[in-house]
């Protein structure tokens, strides 16, 4: 049995796929990118700001080359 409340939502209710939401290229450079620990804050950034034409992560941190 599938629980309604679980996932990501908007503040209106609508329930929200995170797989749909796009990854901004800052993500993939980002250290943050592959740490399932982040993988929940990095999913809530990126969808409070997919409306925004420009995108800002305060916990960004470059990945090193």
């Amino acid at each position: 049995m599938e629980n309604d409340c679980d996932g990501y939502f908007l503040d209106d209710g609508t329930k929200i796929d995170p797989n749909l939401v796009s990854k901004p290229g800052l993500c993939v450079t980002c250290v943050r990118d592959d740490d399932p620990d982040e993988e929940v804050l990095c999913t809530l950034t990126r969808i409070d700001q997919m409306d925004q034409s420009e995108f800002n992560c305060f916990s960004y941190r470059a990945k090193k080359l």
